[in-house]
């Protein structure tokens, strides 16, 4: 289908739909914090990091050599997910474990993840 056809052919707003979505529509201040958290979603390290974390917490070391990244810059994306209230941590001696802050991340990745692999299968990959 050519790119013309796949837009309108004729300008009709259809004023009832959408005054039905103005009226769920999401407050403008959520959204500019779900846009955040969809920003740290977006950055491969730190998808990394939860993906790591999904099931299981990890200390910071663990975490390095899991992802094969210096200190400095896993404790950089992990003080991000930190501040978003995406992971939480906890000392035990001198080492720093990190979890999942709550189930809605692990059910967020789960289900994008579930969508792409499906999308994958529809197209006969694997």
């Amino acid at each position: 289908m050519r790119e013309e056809e796949l837009i309108c052919q004729e300008n009709y707003p259809h004023y009832q739909l959408i005054n039905q979505v103005k009226l769920s529509s999401i407050n403008r201040e959520d959204m500019q914090n779900l846009s955040e958290i969809f920003k740290l979603f977006a950055d491969e390290t730190r998808l990394r990091i939860i993906c790591a974390i999904l099931n299981t917490e990890l200390c910071v070391c663990d975490l390095c050599e899991l992802l094969q990244l210096n200190q400095s810059a896993v404790s950089h994306q992990l003080q991000l997910l930190r501040s978003s209230k995406l992971v939480k941590y906890r000392k035990e001696g001198k080492q720093v474990y990190y979890s999942l802050k709550d189930e809605h991340i692990e059910s967020i990745i789960k289900m994008a993840l579930a969508h792409i692999q499906e999308g994958d299968e529809a197209n006969g990959a694997k």
